[in-house]
C-alpha cells in the first residue's frame, strides 16, 4: 500500500537541541497558506487510507503534522541542520537512490518493526557509544551490573555522575527522526517499536516503544521493590550532599567550555565524566525512603539480563513482522542483533539507517549511512512526488528556517 501524501506536511519537526545545543537556527517550520490547510483538511476527511491504511490519528496529526503537503528545496533542510559537531558522527547526505529505496521499503511493509539505538539521539546532543565521536572513544567505561551491586564506590560514581549530568540530559528534545517514527506509529504503519535507549525521547515525540534496556526516569529498591521517580532521587541526593550539589549546580551546563573546565562530558545516559576527587570519599548515595535498601536505576546494566517478558515480546514481534528497520544501532549487543536475525529468518525485509558498521551488515540488502533526521526529512519530501491532494499546488507551500 502506498503512503498517502496528505500527511507529508510537517508543521514542526525540529526543536532547538535537535540541531545542537548551541544552534541559532533553532526551528524549522513548514509553513503554508490558510487555503492550503483548509483544502488539505478537506482532502483528508474524504480519504480513508493513511500510512497504515487507516485514518490519521487526530493526536498524531495535531501534535506533529498538518494535513497537507509541501514542496521545498531539499538542500534547505541540510543547511539548516546545525548539529553539535562534537557529538554527531560525520556522514554524507543520503543519495537520491538511497531515499528512493528507503521509500519503497517503507511503502511495501504492512507489519513494520522498528529498532532504535543511541544513534538516533546524537542529533539531540546525546552521544552514542561506538562511533568515532562516541562515548567509548573518550575512554568511557560503562558500569556493570555486578559492580553496581558489590561496590559502594561504583554506586557513588554512578549517582554522583548521574546527578551532575541529569539537568542537561533531561533538557534534550526529540528530533525529526523521533517525530517521524511517532507519526508512522500513530497511523498504524509500525506494528512494534523497540528502543535500546533509556532517554525517553520517543515518548516525548508521542511514541510508545518497548524499552528493551529500561529507563533512567525511575529507580527501584532492590530490597522491597518500591519504585520512585528519578526527580525524587535527585532531590534526595541534593539533601544528602548539600555542599557537593551546590558546587555542581553552579556549573554552566550549557556552556561547552564548562565541560573542559570541570572535566565533564555527557554520556548516552545521564552519567557524565567528572573528576573522581569530586565524589569518591564524601558523597552519600541515595537509599530507599521506605526501607533504606539499595536503589538501582531501572536500566539493564552491562552484564545484566533483559527481563524475560520484555525479551519475549520483542522476539515475537520480530518473528511476525514483514519488515524490520534498524535506526541508529550497531547491533553489537546480542539482544538487539538477535531480533534482526529472527526477522531475517522469518523472511522479513531488513533495512538499516546507521552511520558506521553494524553486526548485521552481511545479511541486510539495504543500508543507508546517513543521519537519521536528515534521512527522514528527505523521505517525507520524496513522498510528495507520489502526488498532491486536490486543489493544492507546490507554489502554495514554502519551507522557512527561523
Amino acid at each position: 500500500m502506498l503512503i498517502s501524501p496528505h500527511i507529508m506536511y510537517w508543521q514542526y519537526f525540529y526543536r532547538s537541541s535537535s540541531f545542537g545545543l548551541n544552534s541559532s537556527a533553532s526551528k524549522v517550520l513548514v509553513c503554508a497558506k490558510d487555503a492550503v490547510l483548509s483544502s488539505g483538511a478537506a482532502w483528508k476527511a474524504s480519504t480513508t487510507g493513511g500510512i497504515g491504511g487507516g485514518p490519521i490519528s487526530q493526536e498524531g496529526s495535531a501534535r506533529f503534522l498538518q494535513t497537507s503537503t509541501a514542496s521545498a528545496n531539499e538542500e534547505a533542510i541540510r543547511t539548516s541542520i546545525l548539529m553539535d559537531k562534537k557529538i554527531v558522527p560525520e556522514a554524507k547526505p543520503p543519495s537520491d537512490k538511497d531515499i528512493d529505496l528507503f521509500y519503497q521499503f517503507l511503502n511495501k511493509s504492512t507489519r513494520l518493526m522498528v529498532l532504535t539505538g543511541a544513534g538516533i539521539s546524537t542529533e539531540c546532543g546525546i552521544p552514542d557509544y561506538r562511533s568515532p565521536k562516541g562515548a567509548y572513544s573518550s575512554g568511557f567505561q560503562p558500569i556493570t551490573h555486578q559492580d553496581f551491586l558489590r561496590s559502594i564506590r561504583t554506586r557513588r560514581r554512578y549517582w554522583a555522575r548521574s546527578y551532575a549530568g541529569w539537568k542537561r540530559f533531561v533538557s534534550t528534545q526529540p528530533n525529526a527522526a523521533h517525530f517521524a517514527l511517532a507519526t508512522l506509529e500513530k497511523t498504524g504503519k509500525i506494528s512494534c517499536m523497540v528502543t535500546q535507549n533509556v532517554d525517553q525521547l520517543h515518548h516525548r515525540a508521542g511514541s510508545n516503544p518497548l524499552e528493551l534496556h529500561g529507563t533512567v526516569y525511575t529507580a527501584s529498591c532492590l530490597d522491597c521493590g518500591s519504585t520512585y521517580s528519578r526527580q525524587l532521587i535527585q532531590e534526595q541526593v541534593k539533601a544528602l550532599n548539600p555542599k557537593w550539589t551546590a558546587a555542581i549546580e553552579r556549573m554552566d551546563y550549557y556552556n561547552p567550555r564548562a565541560d573542559e573546565s570541570f572535566g565533564m562530558r555527557q554520556k548516552p545516559t545521564p552519567d557524565v565524566k567528572i573528576d573522581e576527587k569530586f565524589w569518591e570519599e564524601d558523597f552519600n548515595v541515595p537509599a530507599c525512603p521506605k526501607c533504606d535498601g539499595m536503589l538501582k536505576p531501572d536500566v539493564v546494566f552491562f552484564g545484566d539480563n533483559i527481563p524475560k517478558d520484555r525479551a519475549t515480546k520483542a522476539m515475537e514481534a520480530a518473528k511476525t513482522c514483514d519488515a524490520f528497520l534498524v535506526c541508529g544501532s550497531s547491533l553489537m549487543t546480542m539482544s538487539a542483533y538477535r531480533l534482526v536475525r529472527f526477522a531475517h529468518e522469518a523472511g522479513a525485509a531488513i533495512a538499516i539507517v546507521n552511520i558506521g558498521m553494524t553486526r548485521a551488515d552481511d545479511i541486510v540488502p539495504l543500508k543507508i549511512e546517513a543521519r537519521l533526521g536528515e534521512a527522514f526529512c528527505r523521505f517525507y519530501l520524496r513522498s510528495l512526488r507520489s502526488g498532491l491532494p486536490p486543489s493544492l499546488h507546490p507554489s502554495d507551500i514554502q519551507l522557512e528556517v527561523l
